[in-house]
């Protein structure tokens, strides 16, 4: 059986705020106080497995240790079909330039490859994440959701944040960079993940 979370407080183990904002606004109905690695000051370990699930493991554990709180990881990122899965559990990786992240231009570096690909449309792919609850005395519980879509071009939108604006989930007509943040929540890869921590540790 999953651990329960009883604790008032836990650590929110990122140093984006983008995505402390979701996960902020889909805790706050159950009354945990958060804050985050990246308000504590604490590095950002390195991370070294090949699964969203290895890596999340990696952050959430080490908050949980120099914290003494538990901690709540999220690892997740863009997997392109025609990509053979790319860019994947690098995602923000393809981001990275010395002035640091910028998300337009690895944007530009999924549509490029598609397109030197030729690859058919539509272009499927799908967001995926994976939230791992760790306590300080080791324990974990791990959760992964996806929303499955397929990438546009040109960009569209400027609501969301990292590949948002080049992904439209199915049956729909905006892309996640267009849509009204409340919508997104409601039926985002984070949205899934976290419903099923819900039942688990919270409901």
């Amino acid at each position: 059986m999953t651990r329960r979370l009883t604790e008032p407080k836990i650590v929110i183990a990122t140093h984006n705020a983008g995505k402390l904002a979701e996960i902020e606004t889909l805790l706050h109905p159950f009354g945990v106080e958060v804050t985050s690695a990246g308000a504590l000051g604490f590095d950002e370990p390195e991370e070294t497995e090949s699964t969203f699930a290895g890596n999340a493991r990696i952050k959430a554990h080490y908050a949980a240790k120099a914290s003494g709180l538990p901690a709540l990881s999220d690892d997740s990122g863009l997997m392109v079909d025609a990509l053979d899965g790319a860019p994947g559990v690098y995602t923000a990786d393809w981001a990275e330039t010395p002035e640091g992240r910028d998300f337009p231009m690895a944007m530009r570096r999924v549509w490029s490859l598609l397109e030197e690909q030729s690859a058919p449309e539509p272009r499927t792919g799908r967001f995926c994440c994976t939230l791992c609850l760790a306590w300080p005395d080791g324990t974990d519980a791990v959760f992964e959701g996806r929303v499955e879509g397929r990438l546009v071009w040109p960009m569209r939108g400027d609501r969301g944040f990292g590949f948002d604006p080049m992904f439209q989930p199915i049956g729909e007509t905006e892309t996640f960079g267009e849509m009204d943040p409340a919508r997104k929540h409601a039926m985002s890869h984070r949205a899934d993940a976290f419903a099923q921590l819900i039942a688990a540790c919270l409901g």
